[in-house]
């Protein structure tokens, strides 16, 4: 039979500093833990202290998915770190994670599709697996550490945002499960609506800018919040068309954790019960690429997954970017 990848293990590590809402309404001065808890379901998130950094957070996730694997690390042929809060500009945050982990067999990259990061990484590792049979296990990481990046006065963004790790370790498969397929799309035509524009080449950081806040967060134009529910059904709808299933087939749905309104409003539209898909920003926070696998490591910690579901991923961020999966366990 082909070969196939398939999840092995997950692992998700957050830092230990609780931020709740009511520490927000003060640095603001009013009242924002209402509408959070009310609007978004959000009641608390974790901040990196000053001395963490994304590569602690991912090394963490790892060594708790290659724990649960029963994996050694040395057996490990590829690192795939999704992030758009590296560790530096250069190298990559990978570099840092391969070496921190002894990964010696394994190469290594980073991947920045902003939120949809993570399940860009996936694709590209399944492919690798299903392609090239010298990779055998690959350890996939979604992290994010926007904390760093915020302006504590922007009420848009610092209530919002927060900071964490999932890994999710694939291995290769001849059975009949494992990855069915994914799709990727881009609507460039919002790149510069949302993001963290200074620092890198077209801004390089200078006293000026860093005095404007242009190294940190910013929502420059509203994005329409129907482009969600209508591209994350859409792109969904078409997966389970070429599978030849429908919606209600899909055990659980994993979305980016932005806004659960949208994850609602999305699961309405294609008749599913809201039941499967996971929310984990009631406890969180808005972690961009680190959301999907830790929502993964969660409903699989709590036995929620079976061999044989199927599993449906569905991620989205700023560019605008969307990668979606379907895999069945």
């Amino acid at each position: 039979m082909d070969r196939n990848a398939v999840i092995i293990s997950t692992g998700s590590y957050v830092p230990e500093r609780i931020i709740k809402n009511a520490y927000l309404s003060e640095l603001l001065g009013e009242n924002v833990d209402t509408w959070l808890e009310e609007n978004m379901q959000i009641y608390e998130r974790r901040w990196c202290s000053e001395s963490e950094s994304t590569a602690d957070l991912a090394t963490n996730a790892c060594k708790i998915a290659i724990e649960n694997s029963g994996i050694k690390s040395s057996e490990i042929d590829l690192l795939i770190i999704a992030t758009d809060t590296p560790e530096f500009i250069s190298p990559s945050t990978a570099s840092v994670i391969q070496d921190r982990l002894d990964l010696s067999k394994a190469g290594s990259f980073d991947v920045n599709s902003a939120c949809a990061g993570f399940v860009t990484a996936l694709d590209i590792a399944s492919k690798y697996i299903k392609s090239d049979p010298r990779y055998k296990y690959i350890l996939v990481v979604g992290v994010y550490t926007m904390s760093k990046f915020l302006n504590l006065s922007d009420k848009k963004t610092m209530t919002l945002f927060a900071d964490g790790a999932g890994a999710i370790l694939l291995g290769c498969t001849e059975a009949g499960n494992g990855y069915l397929e994914g799709r990727l799309i881009t609507r460039g035509e919002y790149n510069s609506w949302m993001g963290v524009y200074g620092g890198a080449s077209k801004y390089p950081i200078t006293k000026q800018r860093i005095d404007d806040h242009d190294h940190q967060l910013k929502f420059i134009q509203k994005i329409p919040k129907e482009i969600n529910p209508v591209i994350w059904s859409d792109m969904i709808g078409e997966m389970c068309k070429n599978q030849n299933i429908s919606p209600t087939d899909i055990d659980h749905f994993f979305f980016t954790q932005i806004n659960i309104n949208s994850i609602f409003e999305t699961m309405d539209k294609l008749n599913v019960d809201r039941s499967k898909a996971e929310t984990i920003m009631h406890n969180y926070g808005y972690t961009g690429s680190a959301c999907i696998p830790m929502a993964i490591d969660s409903r699989f910690k709590k036995g929620l997954v079976k061999k044989g579901d199927i599993i449906c991923l569905m991620g989205s961020g700023a560019g605008l970017s969307f990668g979606s999966s379907l895999i069945k366990i």
